[in-house]
Parts: C-alpha cells; sequence; structure tokens
C-alpha cells in the first residue's frame, strides 16, 4: 500500500475519488513528490516560477542537440526526488498541431517517470498562450497513462492501490488549483467508467454485469437508473433488439439488458439531451460469422453504451444546472448459434416499419432503432431536445477517416442549428476530436425495400468498409426505421438528430480504450468556457 506523504508549507487540495489520487501544489520544489514531469514545447518558454528548471536542461542541451526529440531523465539536485523527466510536446503552433501535443507528451512523460520508479510524479505544465486548456489536457493525458483495467484492480490482493500513489499537478496560482483537480478528476471519472465497461472482457461486462455496475455506480446519485430485462418486454417493446438477442438469451449470463439513465439538473430545463448507446458485449457476426481472424477484439463493441455511462457519470460529479439528460445503453450479446437471427428475416420495428435483415453483423443499428424511437417519441414533450445515436458501428468509419476521430452527421433540423461544428470545435479544446460527416439522399436510397415485402433493408450483406458511404447510410437506417424521417425539417415539428460513430476513436486493441467522446460531450454541455 502506498503511504501518502505530506508537508504542512505545500499549498496543495486533493480530491478523493475512485479515480487515480490527484493534487496540486504551486511549489514545484516541494519534497511531497519524488520526481517532476516537465510538459511543455521548450525550456526557453517556461515562466519565471519555473525558472529552476530551465538551467539544467540548458546543460543537457550542451551535449545532446537531440532533446525535445525523446523523453529524458535528468539528476537535478534540490528538485523533488532529485529527478526531472522532459517530455517535449515538439512545435504546437503549424496548421496541423492540435492540443493533444500536451496529452501524448504527458503520457510519454508519466510512462517514463514510472519506468523510473516515481511514485509521487508532480505534473508541470504551464499553460500555452495558444491552448487555454492545455494543461487540464495534459492532466488527463497523464490519468489515461495511469488507468488501472477494472480486472486487473478487482484481481488486486490491496485493491485500492493505483500505478503511482498520487499524481500531483503544478499551478502557478492556487486559485486555479481546485478548478484543475475538480475538473480533471470528473472527467477522468467518466473516462473511467467508459474504460471500465467498453474495455472488459465480453464476461466481466456481460449484460446483466453491465447492469450490476451501473447501479452500483450511481447509488445515491443525481442519477437515475432503470434495468429492462424482461424478456417479454424486450420483445414487445424493443423487437429489433430482441431479434439479436434471441440466441444470447439462451444463456442467462448473456441475456439483455436495457439500462435506462436520468440526470435533471437544478432550476429550469433549458435543453435535453436523449442519447442512445450501443452496447453489444460481444459481436460474433451473428449467422454472418466474422472470419478471417476478424472476430478478436469485438468484446469492444460496447464502447458506444460505455460513453453514455462516462457521460453520466461527469454528469453526477459537475452537476451542471438547467440541464436534463436521458439515456438509455443497448446492452446485448450478437451469439451464433442455432436461434439467431438470420439474414433475410423480416422484423417490425417499434415504428411499425417491416425491416429486412440483410447481414446479422449490422447487428449494432438493430438494437439501437427501437431505442432511438422510443426516445423519438418522448421527445415531443421535452425542453429543447436532440437526440443522438453513439455507436462503434462501422469499419468504414476508420476506412474513412481514420482512427483517433470520431464522425458526427446531423439530420437536418441538427444541421440548421450547426450541432455537428459545435461538436466538433468542443472536441478540439480537449483534444477529442471529430470528423464531419453528411447524410445524402443516396443513403436513404440505399436503405428503401428491394421488394413489396420490406419497407426498409438493414444492410447489404458487404462489410461497411467496402460498401460506399458505409458510415453515412447507417444514420439513415436509423431514422427511417425509428419513424424520425417523419420529424424532419418537412415536418410541423422536427427533431434534431445526431449518429456519432466512434469506431476509430474508441481506442487501439490490444490496448486501452479512449473513453471518446466523453470528454467532447462534457466540453460541449457542461464545461465552463475556457
Amino acid at each position: 500500500m502506498c503511504t501518502r506523504h505530506e508537508s504542512p508549507h505545500s499549498r496543495k487540495g486533493r480530491v478523493r475519488e475512485s479515480v487515480q489520487p490527484i493534487e496540486w501544489t504551486t511549489d514545484c520544489k516541494s519534497q511531497n513528490y519524488d520526481g517532476i514531469v516537465l510538459v511543455t514545447q521548450s525550456y526557453d518558454t517556461l515562466p519565471k516560477e519555473l525558472e529552476c528548471l530551465k538551467a539544467p536542461l540548458l546543460d543537457y542541451s550542451s551535449v545532446d542537440c537531440g532533446l525535445g526529440d525523446e523523453v529524458v531523465v535528468l539528476k537535478v539536485p534540490g528538485l523533488p526526488g532529485n529527478r526531472l523527466v522532459f517530455a517535449s510536446t515538439g512545435p504546437v503552433n503549424r496548421d496541423y498541431d492540435d492540443v493533444r501535443r500536451f496529452s501524448d507528451a504527458a503520457v510519454n512523460g508519466i510512462k517514463r517517470a514510472m519506468k523510473a520508479g516515481m511514485q509521487r510524479p508532480l505534473l508541470v505544465c504551464p499553460r500555452h498562450s495558444s491552448y487555454d486548456r492545455s494543461t487540464l489536457v495534459a492532466a488527463l493525458g497523464a490519468l489515461h497513462a495511469l488507468y488501472m483495467p477494472l480486472e486487473v484492480r478487482e484481481a488486486s490482493v490491496k485493491p485500492s492501490q493505483y500505478k503511482v500513489c498520487v499524481l500531483g499537478l503544478w499551478v502557478d496560482q492556487e486559485a486555479q488549483g481546485k478548478e484543475l483537480v475538480n475538473l480533471a478528476s470528473a472527467l477522468e471519472s467518466g473516462r473511467l467508467a467508459c474504460r471500465d465497461i467498453g474495455g472488459s472482457d465480453p464476461e466481466r461486462m456481460a449484460a446483466p454485469r453491465v447492469a450490476e455496475y451501473i447501479q452500483a455506480l450511481f447509488k445515491d446519485s443525481p442519477v437515475q437508473v432503470d434495468v429492462v430485462s424482461d424478456l417479454k418486454v424486450l420483445e414487445k417493446e424493443y423487437p429489433c433488439l430482441a431479434a439479436v438477442n434471441r440466441c444470447a438469451n439462451a444463456v442467462p449470463r448473456h441475456q439483455a439488458r436495457v439500462i435506462k439513465l436520468q440526470y435533471c439538473g437544478e432550476g429550469p430545463v433549458q435543453h435535453t439531451l436523449m442519447l442512445v448507446g450501443k452496447g453489444i458485449t460481444y459481436d460474433t457476426g451473428g449467422a454472418d460469422i466474422k472470419a478471417g481472424g476478424f472476430m478478436a477484439g469485438m468484446h469492444r463493441d460496447k464502447c458506444g453504451a460505455a460513453a453514455v455511462a462516462g457521460f453520466f457519470q461527469v454528469l453526477a460529479k459537475l452537476k451542471p444546472k438547467h440541464l436534463k439528460v436521458v439515456g438509455a445503453m443497448a446492452m446485448v450479446r450478437n451469439s451464433v448459434g442455432s436461434d439467431c437471427y438470420v439474414a433475410d428475416e423480416l422484423v417490425v420495428s417499434r415504428a411499425g416499419r417491416r425491416v429486412r435483415v440483410g447481414n446479422t453483423d449490422a447487428e449494432g443499428r438493430m438494437v439501437m432503432v427501437d431505442l432511438l424511437c422510443e426516445m423519438k417519441e418522448k421527445a415531443v414533450c421535452e425542453v429543447s431536445p436532440q437526440l443522438f445515436t453513439i455507436a462503434t458501428l462501422t469499419g468504414h468509419a476508420i476506412r474513412a477517416m481514420g482512427p483517433n476521430y470520431s464522425i458526427i452527421m446531423d439530420n437536418g433540423a441538427a444541421q440548421r442549428s450547426g450541432n455537428a461544428r459545435q461538436w466538433q470545435k468542443a472536441g478540439e479544446v480537449l483534444g477529442d476530436l471529430f470528423e464531419v460527416s453528411s447524410i445524402r439522399r443516396e443513403d436513404y436510397d440505399f436503405h428503401k425495400g428491394k421488394s413489396e415485402y420490406e419497407e426498409i433493408l438493414q444492410s447489404n450483406n458487404l462489410p461497411s468498409s467496402a460498401t460506399p458511404r458505409g458510415h453515412q447510410t447507417p444514420a439513415a437506417f436509423l431514422i427511417m426505421a425509428s419513424g424520425l424521417d417523419k420529424y424532419g425539417v418537412d415536418s410541423g415539428s422536427p427533431l434534431p438528430y445526431s449518429h456519432i460513430d466512434i469506431a476509430g476513436s474508441s481506442g487501439p486493441f490490444p490496448g486501452v480504450p479512449t473513453g471518446a467522446p466523453v470528454l467532447a460531450m462534457a466540453t460541449n454541455y457542461i464545461l465552463p468556457s475556457a
């Protein structure tokens, strides 16, 4: 167990959370820490408060002109632990640079600090003039590196242990310390929940166990939780989801759950967010089974629902006023077996649309569509509603935009309000980046029924990555099969709706989920302007 030492002369605050313990200090020489991790573009630009760090780096640069190209560790007497880790961001002002330079450098710096044996590192990242939240971004980068997977925590003899005893954050003014620690802790608590659910294996986070995790997470919090597990209710209320669940339902520990969440902040509601997250606990592809080694990693197909949970955790911590958020996590396993749903089946959606299954590996849109329909039904009674689906939906998203980027696309009503651009702008603040796509007429045409039997075709029988406009067409399907097409800009009561594909941004496998797009959502709807 780590022992945490305190100095009465060190100005610092602490927040005790389930996340990595964090403190702040204004004293970069505080002996409460055992090393400094400096994240900055260049030691030449350090403020006067950090003058003591310039000389050793200048001296080092006299024997190594590559300073800044790699993370280095220096012995510096007088500094905490006599150690200084320098993790340069590199250039930050070129056309293609963004705030991720700070989080990337912090990740590398903290990893090097741990390798050096630090247990109480002090992260020093002075604010950059071009990036108001650069210090917070660096802190979040460090916390990402310090995340310990749920299974590892639960298997530990001492589950209260962390990768380091405490992470210190340097601030130049005392007033900034509390805000920085509060924001970093709240945002990281949301990402931690997202990673726990999204990254844990398909048995630890099978649908019933996700429900248990959520109920424990939000016990005694402002978030209300309701779990739907009854098969007859699922079949009646969410027939498309029930079709995907049909095979898995034979195994009790794999049976589906719909987890409903609600948060309502103090004061009159000014805006209502309605979120549906895809939570495929494991995706075999179903009858259209994934072959050729593409099944590995499919426990991560629940990151959309995980992001919904993560956002609610941030809401529970920061408690924004005048905001109502309604969420639904569609937790289902797409299993293969004698009772699995198959291509060619006709399923009548909650909205009464006859849907022809084209590919059982397009299950994500199936589990979300009836929940989206339910949100649509409720939205007409809400104040300023906005609907969203969030999913690791298509391989085409990665092919189109590459890894690391979420994709957002608006229907007509959301586009008129500039919603996608707002999300993109919000994502740039903390490095949770978005690309914007459009839903076109070809996407709707693609899903029109091809015979008299069906009104809507769920999918073709090709992988999305081999389908033109493979990440855009599912948004059109969701609009059509949920009945949202009756609430377009040509209707008397248009409803703004946006679809978010996080297949590329959810994180590498093997590796740790990123928690996208929790930071962008929090920036857009909760955080005060920088």
